[in-house]
């Protein structure tokens, strides 16, 4: 279990470390042409706005990009990048490293904290090609688990999960469920 800051702050050193050497090893087939990027001031406006393009019974099941990104930048144990395809941004991935009751999160290790993937590339496997980018760097990183929950009812994303390989744990994050994908060495 990742509890102190160091132990934080160390997890997030080795996890950007191994993000770009892995991003050098990875084929096209397994990365669907994506890369994650770090947020800044040039493209975080177009990340806030990829949410504009879901259905309404999505935007009810995903929270806000610019949300996100608010409670990620006031969190110590958030971890966020935006999506790309080529030049073109087309999703968010945000993960929660550690337990941290603050922030609503009591994992005893790495939570997907927020994915979500544009109307227009959904469908296409890069939903599917950022969690196995991720799922590399964990293993790398020597974390045998990935929890996340999700929204029940229309719009939600249980589906997608079952099919990547998560089950549930019995617990829940307010009415949504836990599930946790192993991940073998």
């Amino acid at each position: 279990m990742i509890k102190s800051p160091v132990e934080i702050r160390t997890l997030r050193n080795e996890f950007e470390h191994l993000y770009f050497k892995t991003m050098v090893n990875m084929t096209e087939d397994n990365v669907k042409k994506i890369h994650f990027k770090r947020l800044d001031a040039q493209n975080v406006l177009e990340i806030c706005h990829l949410r504009d393009t879901l259905s309404g019974d999505q935007r009810k099941a995903v929270a806000d990009n610019a949300v996100s990104i608010a409670q990620g930048h006031y969190s110590k144990n958030a971890w966020m990048r935006a999506i790309y395809r080529d030049q073109t941004p087309i999703g968010f991935i945000m993960l929660h490293i550690g337990s941290d009751w603050e922030d609503g999160i009591d994992c005893p290790g790495v939570f997907l904290w927020r994915l979500m993937i544009a109307k227009d590339y959904q469908g296409q496997g890069y939903g599917r090609a950022a969690v196995n980018i991720l799922v590399n760097h964990l293993k790398a990183l020597g974390i045998p688990k990935l929890y996340t929950s999700y929204h029940l009812g229309q719009g939600s994303p249980e589906g997608f999960y079952k099919q990547l390989g998560f089950n549930p744990t019995g617990d829940f994050y307010g009415d949504e469920p836990e599930i946790v994908l192993e991940i073998t060495p």
